[in-house]
């Protein structure tokens, strides 16, 4: 029986101690623009926290209402607040 791939990836990184070694890994796994998305997520996410409206949010990222929808979405299904806390530190 095989591993889940995905799985295995999160396994992973949970074990992972040394960021410069996720940071690889990542690039590893990701394109430049999968990276830029996942930064426009992360960056949606804190923007609709602090209550910016979805088309500003839309128009400050030059990314599409969709996009920003399919983030709040997101946001409103899963808990993203140690994520953001994270951000606003290395902000």
């Amino acid at each position: 029986m095989s591993t889940d791939p995905y799985h295995s990836l999160l396994s992973h990184l949970a074990n992972c101690t040394d960021s410069t070694e996720i940071e690889k890994l990542l690039s590893a796994l990701l394109t430049d623009k999968e990276q830029h998305d996942i930064a426009n997520r992360i960056r949606i996410f804190d923007l609709l926290d602090r209550g910016i409206t979805q088309r500003d949010i839309s128009e400050q990222l030059g990314v599409g209402i969709a996009t920003v929808s399919r983030g709040a979405r997101a946001m409103h299904s899963h808990d993203v607040s140690a994520l953001l806390a994270t951000h606003r530190e290395r902000s």
